[in-house]
């Protein structure tokens, strides 16, 4: 019995995030700063989280962090993961201040620890999209 690998999703950018994913097929990392209050964050969104203000810009990101949650899955949430599983999901501190959602990716990311050092890297999608992940730093 073959399993069939399928393609992974392709992120569908809206509004508010459609310059951090152009950002990403530049191969850059960028998030939102307030100019209001100066909170950094990270989903994408239209206002600040800390203040409700709507004065945001985009800023770049070293791609450096720490691992500050993860976790190992081994039953993929539907089928387009199946081919891939195990795979590691992490809650990543930027040195930026946010805390990004993202995969774990590459040698040893099955090994992955809290507190590892990782550092961004790219996964292509698609024709054409690009998605922000993050490989561990080996000491």
């Amino acid at each position: 019995m073959s399993v069939q690998i399928l393609p992974l999703p392709v992120p569908e950018p809206n509004a508010d995030s459609r310059a951090y994913w152009a950002a990403a097929a530049e191969r850059r990392l960028v998030v939102r700063q307030c100019r209001a209050c100066g909170q950094r964050h990270f989903m994408p969104r239209g206002q600040c989280p800390a203040c409700w203000s709507d004065e945001l810009e985009w800023i770049e990101c070293s791609g450096a962090g720490t691992v500050y949650s993860l976790s190992v899955v081994h039953r993929a949430p539907t089928p387009d993961f199946a081919g891939i599983a195990p795979y590691v999901i992490a809650l990543v501190d930027l040195a930026e201040g946010p805390r990004m959602f993202a995969n774990l990716v590459g040698p040893g990311a099955l090994e992955a620890a809290i507190g590892d050092r990782v550092q961004l890297s790219f996964e292509r999608r698609g024709e054409s999209a690009v998605v922000p992940q993050f490989m561990r730093v080996q000491p």
